[in-house]
């Protein structure tokens, strides 16, 4: 059995009771193929869409499940035939669950341990307080006590 899914877009200004009966002609053409069957069928509602379509900027998205041993050409063309369904998409989705089985078998997730953080003593952890009577130096300041011959020659 092949699967499908079927994602398509209603216009807006269709009224309601248009949209059911349009839903429902789909419904039965799926039912009339040789060996379909309709596994599941959702109504996502009215939605925003990314960009307009004929003027449109929201549409009333619908998706079916369809279990199927034939093709779903006739309903294709009932739904390219009918102006009122500004988009829709038929993707047929067995063969990704296939690959998705073979790949788990093939791979199977490894119990995964997190390492843990390392652990360092407290007191080398913290850097040497500085005492607080002690002048701030620059990093290549010569001590004011410091004999002149550590003190290299400047050029």
């Amino acid at each position: 059995m092949r699967t499908y899914e079927v994602l398509f877009i209603l216009s807006p200004q269709v009224p309601e009771e248009e949209a059911t009966a349009l839903v429902s002609e789909f419904r039965s053409v799926v039912e009339k193929l040789g060996g379909a069957t309709m596994k599941n069928e959702e109504a996502w509602g009215r939605r925003r869409l990314a960009y307009p379509i004929q003027k449109s900027n929201e549409g009333v998205y619908h998706l079916f499940v369809i279990e199927s041993e034939g093709s779903l050409a006739e309903l294709d063309r009932r739904m390219k035939n009918s102006d009122r369904v500004l988009r829709h998409m038929i993707v047929r989705t067995d063969l990704d669950h296939k690959r998705a089985e073979k790949l788990a078998k093939r791979n199977p997730k490894k119990e995964r341990m997190r390492p843990q953080p390392a652990v360092f003593p407290a007191a080398a952890a913290a850097p040497a307080p500085i005492p607080a009577s002690a002048p701030a130096e620059a990093p290549g300041a010569v001590p004011v006590g410091a004999p002149a011959a550590d003190v290299p020659p400047a050029e």
